[in-house]
């Protein structure tokens, strides 16, 4: 099976959300299968550590995961504009994945959650596109042909699907939201499949 990682961040739970729908998408195509994992929250040290393994949810990621998947999909809620530190704080521990070129010619995407309707979607998906063209992978995003794009009168973009959460962040996510994660994680799916088969 091509394995697609879903890799995310989330705080309040919305991210977790659009995670687990995109998980849905990828494991609608024949020949994909998704693991989903999220990092752990980074502080600062006279803080408690987090424990190894999360009371809830997806388990967190290593880098070795990244040796064995044949897609990777971003997920963080915005902070400022930017992917969250967590997330950034594992992506900056990938440099020895970078040097062997483990994500090379790997399909990749991102996506986001953010507190309010102009809360940096956007410049947030585009921050965790940065170190994916690094590794050299391919970047995939949501093209109008998929209609719910030029409908969505909540989240969604080109560059990925996004949800606004709320300033509680307790707003559910929306159809149209929902539907563009189940169609990008079709899409890194459907390419990771032709790059690599479904015997990967």
């Amino acid at each position: 099976m091509a394995r697609i990682l879903v890799l995310y961040y989330s705080r309040s739970g919305a991210t977790a959300d659009m995670a687990r729908y995109i998980a849905r998408g990828v494991e609608a195509i024949n020949g994909a299968s998704a693991v989903v994992r999220t990092v752990p929250p980074v502080s600062p040290d006279w803080e408690s550590v987090a424990p190894a393994v999360p009371d809830e949810g997806a388990p967190y990621a290593i880098v070795e995961e990244l040796e064995h998947c044949h897609g990777l999909i971003l997920g963080s809620p915005t902070r400022f504009g930017n992917m969250a530190a967590p997330l950034k704080y594992f992506l900056d521990t990938t440099s020895g994945a970078w040097l062997s070129g483990t994500l090379a010619g790997k399909p990749g995407a991102v996506f986001t959650s953010t507190g309010s309707l102009h809360g940096g979607q956007e410049s947030t998906l585009l921050s965790m596109m940065l170190p994916l063209l690094h590794h050299g992978m391919y970047l995939v995003g949501l093209p109008y042909t998929e209609p719910t794009l030029a409908k969505t009168t909540s989240g969604g973009t080109p560059y990925g699907p996004s949800h606004t959460a709320g300033t509680a962040g307790n707003r559910p996510i929306t159809d149209e939201e929902r539907k563009l994660c189940n169609a990008l994680g079709r899409r890194v799916a459907r390419l990771a499949v032709q790059l690599y088969g479904p015997e990967a």
